[in-house]
């Protein structure tokens, strides 16, 4: 099975935005963008995807990418 990768780090450069920067935007904590940004998360809202897509003016598919290859850790065996 395929993986999400979370591409927010690129798009913050494209940017020149930091992460205090976002997360005052946004709404959002630092511990809880920075999550985002690394991609320690299960899930996201779409209103705080909504909220990153306007600061960063881009697509939630900027942020967003679908890899078939790569595989999850929770899909592992062992």
């Amino acid at each position: 099975m395929g993986k999400i990768i979370l591409r927010l780090d690129r798009m913050m450069a494209d940017r020149k935005m930091s992460l205090n920067e976002l997360s005052e935007r946004v709404g959002v904590t630092n511990v809880n963008l920075s999550k985002i940004k690394t991609g320690k998360i299960s899930a996201i809202r779409f209103s705080t995807l909504e909220s990153i897509c306007e600061a960063l003016n881009c697509q939630p598919g900027d942020i967003l990418e679908y890899d078939p290859t790569a595989v999850r850790e929770d899909d592992s065996e062992g």
